[in-house]
């Protein structure tokens, strides 16, 4: 059974609350706990996953690039003190990789309380499956293996998926004939990518419906506007004409925040499906509230993925 921060703080009241909260930095996390970080070896997901280090779990990485990923493993254990950080392979744009990934987690690892679906890319061109890139890494690879290992999240309930979006979604659209196609192109990167974070809130709504009474909640987040390497697709003129944006942009530990919230705070339970911004629900655009929407997106991802019987 997974423990939680032990506070009387209300849910919901804010990064500010809780940055301030003295209980939050309580490692009262029992080492048998497992948290699996897709996409944990730079930025928000590295902050994220040293914080979590540090209340005492075990944590997988689940990372493409090996060096990158070895190195963040090693500077992630001195970091936390914890040496039950360990690094697994996994490319989000292969589908082959997700399987395999899946495959081999499930026979090595017996738990899993938290996965965080971390890893994202503002990139145009295909996949190796033949899939717009960011459509596939962003949404489709997470969705493939949530779908994997869900039966273990609810063996080990009570546990709790966080998907991380972006108030990008504002500018996204699910049309079944493009969305998955890949394009070339700035504006085709923006569209690309916006979808990608509409299809995550649409994935997190419909997921928490079907996972409705059985202990496994999950839960939308918006980082914030954070200093990552995301956008180093950009083409130079990008940062020249929007350069200025820099200084309101905040630090992944900053960026991470709302994640480590949301995958230990207690008392949300009752909040699944929701989308948080600053350590506290927040209502998201229309499209992202679309029930009807988020059940055809749900089906057609099945379809692309060949999980339909």
């Amino acid at each position: 059974m997974l423990h939680l921060r032990n506070t009387t703080k209300t849910a919901g009241t804010g990064m500010k609350a809780w940055l301030l909260d003295p209980h939050r930095w309580r490692g009262d996390l029992h080492e048998s706990f497992l948290w699996l970080f897709l996409g944990g070896n730079a930025g928000i997901g590295k902050a994220t996953a040293v914080d979590l280090a540090r209340r005492g779990a075990r944590v997988i990485l689940g990372c493409r690039n090996k060096a990158r990923g070895e190195s963040a493993m090693y500077d992630i254990r001195r970091e936390s003190g914890n040496s039950e950080v360990i690094l697994m392979i996994l490319d989000l744009g292969s589908l082959n990789s997700v399987r395999a990934f899946a495959q081999t987690f499930l026979a090595s690892e017996p738990r899993l309380d938290i996965l965080i679906n971390n890893a994202g890319v503002f990139t145009t061109g295909q996949s190796a499956d033949g899939f717009d890139q960011a459509f596939q890494v962003n949404h489709l690879g997470h969705f493939l293996l949530t779908h994997l290992l869900l039966d273990r999240l609810k063996r080990c309930a009570p546990s709790r998926i966080i998907i991380l979006s972006s108030s990008m979604h504002f500018f996204g659209k699910i049309d079944f004939r493009t969305i998955h196609k890949p394009g070339e192109g700035i504006w085709e990167m923006l569209t690309s990518y916006s979808s990608s974070k509409l299809a995550n809130m649409l994935h997190s709504r419909e997921l928490a419906n079907r996972l409705e009474g059985t202990n496994v909640t999950c839960y939308a987040v918006h980082p914030g506007s954070v200093r990552t390497g995301l956008g180093r697709s950009f083409p130079r003129w990008v940062f020249q004409v929007f350069g200025f944006m820099k200084r309101f942009r905040r630090d992944c530990n900053a960026g991470a925040q709302t994640s480590i919230y949301c995958a230990t705070e207690e008392g949300i339970e009752r909040l699944s499906g929701q989308y948080f911004v600053d350590c506290r629900p927040k209502v998201p655009w229309a499209q992202a509230r679309d029930d009807h929407m988020a059940k055809k997106l749900w089906e057609f991802s099945e379809r692309l993925l060949g999980l339909t019987t």
